[in-house]
């Protein structure tokens, strides 16, 4: 069991990135990650955010991230947990529930 509630941060925006013409919106992306994480880890609390690179909150590990998405080209969505990025453009369940287990979270 997690002793402490993880943060899941999905960096997006409106419209794909240029390489990622086929792949789920960063808010679909972040939607489906939502129910996923709750699905494998149920009653386990963590916190999910959705961050619009564009307009990104006046917090300032965020807005800082949020420009270097952009100033880096990284695709996106970039799926952070707990300040570690786990996934870019497509990201995988598979890596980030093996970081989820990292911090404690059991299936």
């Amino acid at each position: 069991m997690a002793n402490k509630q993880v943060e899941i941060i999905v960096y997006g925006a409106e419209q794909l990135c240029p390489s990622c013409v086929n792949l789920p919106s960063s808010k679909e992306t972040f939607e489906w990650l939502e129910a996923a994480v709750v699905r494998k880890f149920p009653d386990q609390p963590f916190k999910i955010s959705y961050v619009d690179i564009y307009n990104p909150p006046a917090e300032e590990g965020k807005a800082s991230f949020a420009r270097q998405v952009i100033e880096e080209d990284m695709f996106y969505p970039v799926v952070l947990i707990e300040g570690e990025v786990v996934g870019e453009g497509n990201p995988r369940l598979k890596t980030i529930f093996a970081e989820m287990e990292k911090h404690g979270y059991g299936a």
